[in-house]
């Protein structure tokens, strides 16, 4: 079973994710070969989606890369849950004419989410939950990264 560390110090945000291959095989394939060595993403919360940390995957981490392809909606949602980290991916310029393709890392933390944008509804792939047992840490800490504004989140794999 392979899961994903998150941490982020300055609000002691520390939990792991269980990954879901079953129900999001090619969204958990992507993070598996991105995660192939600690990440680094910058954080900030959301503007259109609720209670979510996004953490968009640089262009950077992207460029040249074989996992660095359109992904499918898989395990999709709408209407994210506390504790699930949804993988939302947007091809080229489909988002205010970037020409790169988006990978978005969102950590939801509480009710009321939604993959509402300005661009209209968007469905992301649920492709790993937060353990039960730490959610309402995952909640605290990602409130202050609310209150806090943008940071770095590390992201790494931890197998089980």
């Amino acid at each position: 079973m392979t899961s994903i560390s998150i941490t982020e110090s300055r609000s002691k945000l520390s939990v792991t994710a269980q990954l879901l291959p079953e129900k999001a095989p090619e969204n958990a394939a992507f993070l598996i070969a991105y995660l192939a060595t600690p990440r680094v993403v910058p954080g900030i919360h959301a503007m259109w989606t609720g209670p979510e940390i996004s953490c968009p995957v640089p262009s950077a981490d992207l460029e040249g890369e074989a996992y660095a392809k359109p992904l499918p909606a898989e395990n999709a949602t709408l209407t994210p849950q506390p504790g699930d980290i949804v993988l939302s991916y947007l091809p080229p310029r489909i988002w205010g004419g970037n020409p790169n393709a988006i990978f978005d890392i969102g950590l939801y933390y509480g009710q009321g989410a939604r993959l509402l944008f300005p661009i209209g509804w968007l469905a992301g792939s649920v492709v790993a939950q937060v353990r039960t047992d730490q959610r309402d840490q995952f909640a605290a800490a990602c409130g202050i990264i609310r209150r806090n504004g943008a940071c770095d989140i590390t992201f790494s794999l931890v197998e089980a």
